[in-house]
C-alpha cells in the first residue's frame, strides 16, 4: 500500500471503503469536464474498479491516490494516468471534492508529493497534464509546481454546445 505524507494531508491507495465516495465523485455533473466523462458510473463498475485498483501502475497505465487529512476523512483524489515506461511520462490530474476544501493548499500539497514520487520511486522523465483554459485555479496550481505551457489546444472539448480550448502543461524532470 503506497502512504505518501506530507505536513496536511497525505495520499494513500484506494480502499473499499471509498466505493460511495469515488461514486460522488464520478456522477457529480459539474466536474464531468474535466474528468472527460459522458454518462453516469453505476456503484457495480466502480467496486469492480476497486476490486482492480490494487493492480500494478505497469500493468494498468495508471495509479489513483486518495488524497486524506489526517483525521481519516477523504478530500479528493491524484491520478497519474496514460503511464508510459518506455518514454517515461504520465499525465497528471488532480480534484479536490468539496469547494470549501479548495484554495487550502490541499491540492498542492498532495501534487507536490506525486511529483516527488514519481520522479524518485517511478524514475519518470516528464509530467504533463490538460487544463481547460477557463480553469485558472488548476492554471495557478500547476504553475506554482513547475508546470510549462508548451500548448495550446484549440477547440479541443465540446462541452454544452460549445467548443472550448485546453492547454497543454508538462514538467521535466531535471
Amino acid at each position: 500500500m503506497i502512504t505518501l505524507k506530507g505536513d496536511n494531508i497525505y495520499l494513500r491507495a484506494l480502499e473499499p471503503e471509498d466505493l460511495d465516495f469515488i461514486h460522488t465523485i464520478e456522477n457529480d455533473e459539474s466536474i464531468w469536464e474535466i474528468s472527460n466523462t459522458q454518462t453516469p458510473y453505476s456503484k457495480f463498475l466502480i467496486k469492480q474498479y476497486l476490486e482492480h485498483a490494487h493492480k500494478d501502475i505497469f500493468e494498468v497505465k495508471q495509479l489513483r491516490l486518495v488524497i486524506s487529512s489526517y483525521d481519516d476523512v477523504a478530500i479528493g483524489m491524484i491520478d497519474l494516468f496514460d503511464f508510459d515506461f518506455k518514454n517515461k511520462r504520465a499525465g497528471v490530474g488532480i480534484l479536490v471534492k468539496e469547494p470549501n476544501d479548495r484554495l487550502k493548499g490541499y491540492g498542492r500539497e498532495a501534487l507536490k508529493l506525486l511529483i516527488n514520487y514519481s520522479f524518485t520511486h517511478l524514475d519518470l522523465h516528464l509530467l504533463y497534464c490538460n487544463i481547460s483554459e477557463e480553469n485558472d485555479a488548476s492554471i495557478k496550481l500547476f504553475s506554482k509546481e513547475g508546470f510549462k505551457q508548451i500548448g495550446l489546444k484549440k477547440d479541443w472539448n465540446h462541452v454544452n454546445g460549445a467548443y472550448k480550448n485546453e492547454y497543454l502543461f508538462q514538467l521535466i524532470n531535471k
